[in-house]
Parts: C-alpha cells; structure tokens; sequence
C-alpha cells in the first residue's frame, strides 16, 4: 500500500510507492526525505542532477518479462569517465530492481543474497575469476565513485558525496554488480537488455529519443583558439580537428586532458569527415569522434582508425579501419567466456570458435578528433587481444581498470561508402585482413559439392556398366612349351561378334623358378590384320631369413577396338635355355567385363577443379595468417604506417 504524507520543507505532496522504500527527494524543493513510519525528516537539500540525453524519467514506464514496472528513483554516480544514472524501479508484483545507464547500455539487476565469501575491493584486478551466486564470473571494471545525486524514491539514505566502490562482473549470459558501499558487499544479478525490448511509455517529451535534451556546448580550444563543441552530457572528452588537443568537457575550466601532436608527428586525415550521417543495417548514424591507434610489434609500427559512431537511444557503435579494410564494431554486454589460455585455444561465442590471430601488447591512441563518451588521452594504452572467425572478429581490450569485448564484422568499402552516401570511393584494401571473408570459401564449397554429384553419378553409371556387361569366354586352350623346341604354335579359331570391342588374352603358366617369353600375335583370318604383343613371364621363390616370392606365374594383355571376324593366336616362345624343364601354359581368349579404367580417368580429370579451387582458398588463408602471432613456418612479417 503506498504511503503519503507532506514535505516538511514545502508542504507538497510525497507519495511512497514501495513499502521498501525509505528515503525520497521532493520534486518542487529538492528537500531530503528520510521516512520514518509516517513521519518525514528533512536532512538537507538534495544536489541537482546533472540533466543528460537519457530519453528516461520518473514515471517512465515499461515491462521486463511480461511484467509491468515503473521509474520511481534515481541516484546519478559520478566515476573516473563521467557519470551514469540508476533508475528504481518498481514492478506490479512489487518486486524492486534496477536500470542501469551508461553510455547508451541498459542493464536490469535485482538484488540476490551472496552466499560465497567475496574477496575485498581492493583485492580485485581486472580479468580475474569469480564464483559468485553459483555463477562463474570475471571481472570486467573496477570503480571508486561517488553519487553526487538523487531523484524520487530510493531504498536507502544517498547525499552528495556519498562513495560507491563497485565492481562489475560479466559472463556470457549475465550481468552482476558488487556494490562495496556496504559490508557485507550487495550483489546486483541482472542482464543487459535492449531498450525496445524493455516497451518504454511515458518517455521525455513522450518521444524515444529526444530531439533536445539539453544545449550543445560550445567553446574554443583552449591551445590553438579553434571552435569545439560537445553535443551532449554523454561528451566528457574532445579532440580539437585543429591541433589534437584533448579537453575536458566536464570541467568548467575545460581542463587539457592531453596536449597536441608535436608538429613532426603525422596527422592523420578521417575517411569519414565528423558529422557524417549515414545508415548501418537500417539505422541512423552520426560519426561523431575519431581516434588513431598505435602498435608496434617486433620493432615495426602500425596504426589503425576508429571512428565513434552516435546511434538511436543515446546508443554507440564503431567503424574501425585498416590499410582499407573496415569493420562495424559493437561493444558487447554479454561477452564470452574466458580461459587461461585463450591465445592457444581460442574463444567460443554465439556457436561459433574463434581463433587467437593476435596480440597488440601496447596499443596506444595518438590522436583524438572529436566527441567521447570517455575522457580519452593521446597516449592512452591498453593492451588488445583479437580473435577471428571470418567474416567476424572477437576484440578483447583491457587496462588496469577496465576490461571490455567488442565483435566486428568485416564490411566492404563500398558499403561504407554508400551508407555514409561519399562522393568518392574509399581506397581500395591492402593485402588480406585477419577476419576479411575468404573469395573461395563459397567457390570451393560449390566446386566441391559439384564434384560430389558428378562423382556419384559416375559412380552409377559404372555400376550399371559392371551389372549389364559380362566376361565371355571365347577361347580355352592348353600347350605345353619344350625346352630348346622354341617352336611357333597356333590356337584354334574364335569369333568376335558385334561392334568392335576389347579382347584380352590371359595366359597361366607353371613356371617354378623360372622364366619364358612369349610373342603374341592376334591375326584376323579373312584380312590378314595382325596386333602383336610381346610378353615375359618369370616366377622366383625361396628363403632367405624367411620365405619369399618374386614374379607372377599369370599374365594378361588387352586388345583394343578388335572388329567382327574370325581370329586365331599364335605363341612364340622364347625358354630360358638352362632349363630343362617343360612349361604348361593354358591360354583364355576372353570379352572382359567394362573396366576401371575410364573411370578413374574422369575421377582424375574432375578432381582438377576442386583441387585447384581447395589451393587457392589455402594460399589465401596462408596470406591471411602471414600477418598474426601463428603465422606458418618461413612466413615473411609485413608491416608499416597507415597513411
């Protein structure tokens, strides 16, 4: 049941919604409510919010698993890259939880007991694992902040200056928050969410994203006079696109967050000018920063751009790009789940694996035009780990404080041209990037699955062949050779019938360690048409620590393309002539059945295609990972400025 009552201070109105709720602000005076029972304290007046582009607000409305809830509260963090708002919420089933909103993320938790013992804040380091709520996590950002204001209900007593030591947890399905405000430690159990998905009513100026929610600031570099402006609250940090000096747009004084580029350092011209609107996959876009970064790897350097792109719902994404290969980048709420040994393994996520191409040690920003929702510096370093799976590329990146996952998908040129509608064309791509889509891939796959088809095919027709055709005997006769006789003899007649066909002649012998050559000739009667054949027939045996053989006692030759006719062999033998040992040989004249052999010739000739197609898309691959930390034995390094 809700409870109302009076402001001590004004005499408004002050309705608590929530039986747990215990302390308010009022709306008209900004007085401190502290409820007790069904009196109200005044402590003081509550500092000012610090209005921001958030399309929330008190009495927002919306539902989160078919559950109806409503904003009551809010207390706004200030941390070491801004500030962030928490949004209390109350549901229909009087449950209470949070929304938390930074930098165009949404993530709702509840709070939840804590039944494992929870190391110290100081304790923490970031990437480190945890087992918390029967739930592995790892430590994803550390912060010593401060709540500097509050709106509306809450469920405990905030002022100025009250201290938030907070620890965020991620895994690849969940979201966790170990609050350190309190002792034992609150543990805040959640998920990210998608703001369409949360069905929000009753929004600022009852629109999803406000047109204006508050006035552009604009003001002049503080080091060379030119003119510099920041869209929003969002905006902490601004790289001048004159000089690169970096300011601090949260301090009233605009505070140098760091100094210009020396004038021998290279500038670096964007390919997409700030203030570029375009559309990504269907939705609006603004390039609103740019940042250069750079590596240095086995003493060679190399720089790549980031582009800060302003989305819908004070949302953010990012292009990346190198040596004209770009990438659509977004930050990921639920990132995978991380082992010791990453650089070996690799990393599974969304179902597929991804492999550990490289590590940048040192990734180092060295210049800065435009709008960031972080306070970003020239020389600012993290280090990055990146995992590929082409057309996809897992980006790990993390510092003392912070660790976060991103995923890319690699784009052409063109798109990013025709989305952000430029009147040229962006350079064409140098050489072969870690996660760019392999051109053979799907022509390797359709050669293959071809040769498959017409190999099965193949495959039937020589069984068909084998079943219809048959081995028919046309000649069986036996002879027996003489030593030093070496006397021509004939066989008797066969016919061939029919259309010109393949004739094979066997012959087996009896020869024992011995050898006998034999001159063929098949003759047609009628024309006198000879085809000849020389054979030679040897069969040794014995042993010799163990027993062996070499030879066969068997042979048979194969006739080509022999017309209708009658037909005759003769047989010239040729004995060994230290032999005295007779030979037996018994002769089959025969119509084999369909051979083998055409089939392996088409097998052969078909097999060129995919082979052919399979060492392209492996020379691609070759080149692809020429470039990583796994590059293949007496693989060259390449490397160099992007210009």
């Amino acid at each position: 049941m809700a409870l109302s009552a009076s402001c001590p201070s004004c005499g408004a109105p002050i309705v608590f919604k929530s039986a747990s709720s215990v302390f308010a602000v009022c709306e008209y005076c900004q007085s401190t409510l502290v409820r007790h029972d069904q009196e109200l304290e005044d402590i003081g007046k509550m500092a000012a919010l610090v209005e921001e582009r958030s399309p929330l607000q008190l009495g927002s409305e919306g539902r989160y698993k078919g559950v109806h809830f409503a904003l009551i509260g809010r207390i706004q963090i200030k941390y070491s890259q801004g500030t962030w708002n928490e949004w209390h919420l109350l549901f229909d089933d009087m449950r209470t939880g949070w929304l938390s909103e930074a930098a165009g993320e949404y993530v709702l938790t509840f709070m939840a007991p804590v039944s494992e013992p929870v190391p110290a804040f100081s304790d923490l380091k970031i990437g480190q694992r945890l087992q918390v709520a029967s739930q592995a996590w790892t430590v994803s950002n550390l912060e010593n902040a401060e709540c500097v204001a509050g709106q509306g209900e809450l469920p405990f007593k905030v002022g100025a200056g009250y201290p938030v030591a907070a620890a965020d947890l991620r895994n690849e399905s969940h979201f966790a928050t170990l609050d350190y405000s309190e002792t034992p430690p609150l543990l805040f159990v959640g998920e990210a969410v998608e703001f369409k998905s949360l069905r929000m009513t009753n929004l600022r100026d009852g629109m999803a994203i406000p047109s204006a929610t508050v006035a552009v600031q604009v003001f002049r570099c503080p080091v060379c006079g030119a003119p510099m402006q920041a869209r929003s609250k969002d905006i902490v940090a601004v790289g001048c696109a004159s000089c690169g000096t970096v300011v601090d747009t949260a301090d009233r004084n605009y505070k140098v967050l760091s100094k210009a580029a020396a004038i021998r350092e290279a500038q670096y011209v964007p390919r997409l000018p700030l203030g570029s609107k375009g559309r990504l996959e269907g939705k609006p876009v603004e390039v609103i920063g740019f940042l250069v970064k750079r590596g240095v790897e086995a003493g060679i350097s190399y720089t790549w751009r980031e582009y800060l792109l302003a989305g819908e719902n004070g949302t953010y994404r990012w292009l990346t790009e190198y040596n004209g290969h770009w990438n659509v980048v977004d930050v990921l709420s639920r990132p995978p789940a991380t082992t010791k040994v990453l650089e070996v393994t690799g990393v599974s996520f969304g179902g597929r694996h991804f492999k550990h191409f490289a590590t940048t040690a040192r990734a180092e920003v060295v210049q800065v035009c435009g709008e960031f929702t972080w306070r970003v510096r020239r020389g600012e370093t993290n280090r990055v780990d990146d995992f590929v799976a082409p057309p996809l590329m897992l980006s790990r990146e993390g510092s003392g404080k912070d660790l976060s996952w991103s995923q890319g998908g690699y784009v052409e040129p063109a798109v990013i041209a025709e989305a952000f509608a430029l009147a040229g064309s962006l350079p064409e791509p140098i050489g072969v990037f870690a996660n760019q889509p392999n051109p053979w891939d799907d022509t390797t796959r359709r050669i293959w699955s071809l040769f498959a088809k017409l190999l099965l095919a193949a495959i039937l027709v020589q069984a068909f062949f084998m079943l219809v055709s048959t081995e028919k005997v046309l000649l069986r006769q036996d002879f027996t050779f003489e030593p030093r006789s070496n006397e021509e003899v004939k066989t008797r007649e066969f016919e061939i019938s029919g259309k010109p066909r393949k004739i094979a002649v066997r012959q087996s012998t009896s020869l024992d360690n011995n050898w006998i050559g034999i001159d063929l000739l098949l003759v047609n009667k009628s024309t006198g048409t000879a085809w000849p054949a020389a054979r030679e027939l040897s069969y040794y045996w014995g042993y010799d620590d163990g027993s062996w053989t070499e030879g066969s006692r068997e042979d048979e030759v194969v006739f080509l393309n022999i017309p209708a006719g009658t037909y005759y062999l003769t047989l010239d033998p040729d004995m060994a002539p230290d032999k005295y040992v007779a030979v037996r040989d018994q002769v089959e004249v025969l119509t084999p059945r369909t051979g083998w052999s055409n089939f392996v010739l088409l097998t052969l000739f078909l097999l060129v295609f995919p082979v052919f197609a399979t060492l392209r898309r492996a020379a691609f691959e070759t080149r692809r990972w020429a470039e990583s930390d796994h590059a293949p034995t007496g693989s060259d390094d390449s490397g160099g400025d992007d210009d």
